[in-house]
């Protein structure tokens, strides 16, 4: 998949390096030429443009990128201008990066879901959901072992855990399973997760469930794509 960061300071350029060594391709833009050119070996694709600036953010290719990330944290001001104009270009999908909640009470008004804090763990976090878009959220134990959030793979839909034996066939455990309802608090609607409680043999694996898995991210992987 295509993605484009905009800002490769220390979360973009996290961001940027994950996705890159995921096997994506990824463009990564920023107005430090010296970061771009500390970057152009680690990223598959560096440029040195000014974000705010429509005429050289449309010559990248925003139509067919799967996402754009403004990652951009130190000039609140610029992060929102990017992400107004990113709004404009009509990008289908627009990620921003908050670090004051003003900052987000404005991204919200703009529309915008989607949205990460600037820390490195969230930018591998985010990077792992980019390239799994069936992973939801996602939590790194230690070196060796994750908790994912993922949707429930169609092929396990309507059966028991005992019946999907997930656990002998992909050496994971499901530690539970989370509905999703809508609220609306006359504002916008929001999605909100509610947990089922420990998951037993017995749990029944519905559309539109999400799976809280603890596993090894390669069995995981297996699972989702086995599960399709």
């Amino acid at each position: 998949m295509k993605y484009i960061v905009l800002g490769l300071g220390h979360f973009g350029r996290s961001l940027a390096v994950h996705l890159t060594e995921l096997g994506h391709e990824v463009i990564g833009a920023d107005k430090s030429l010296i970061i771009v050119e500390q970057l152009k070996d680690k990223v598959t694709h560096t440029v040195c443009l000014d974000t705010t600036d429509r005429e050289a953010v449309s010559s990248l290719p925003l139509k067919d990128c799967h996402a754009v990330i403004v990652a951009i944290g130190e000039d609140e001001g610029a992060s929102l201008l990017t992400v107004a104009l990113m709004k404009q270009l009509k990008v289908k999908r627009i990620i921003g990066r908050i670090v004051s909640d003003l900052q987000k009470t404005v991204l919200e008004a703009m529309e915008i879901g989607e949205y990460i804090m600037p820390e490195e763990e969230a930018a591998e976090r985010l990077a792992m959901r980019l390239d799994n878009i069936d992973i939801v959220d996602s939590f790194k134990v230690s070196d060796k072992y994750s908790i994912i959030e993922t949707k429930v793979p169609a092929r396990y839909i309507g059966m028991t855990l005992r019946e999907a034996n997930l656990t002998n066939l992909f050496k994971v455990i499901v530690m539970t399973t989370l509905k999703i309802t809508e609220t609306n608090d006359h504002i916008k609607k929001k999605e909100v997760k509610e947990a089922s409680g420990i998951a037993t043999s017995e749990t029944l694996l519905e559309e539109g469930d999400i799976l809280v898995l603890f596993g090894e991210l390669s069995n995981i992987n297996k699972l989702i794509q086995k599960g399709e």
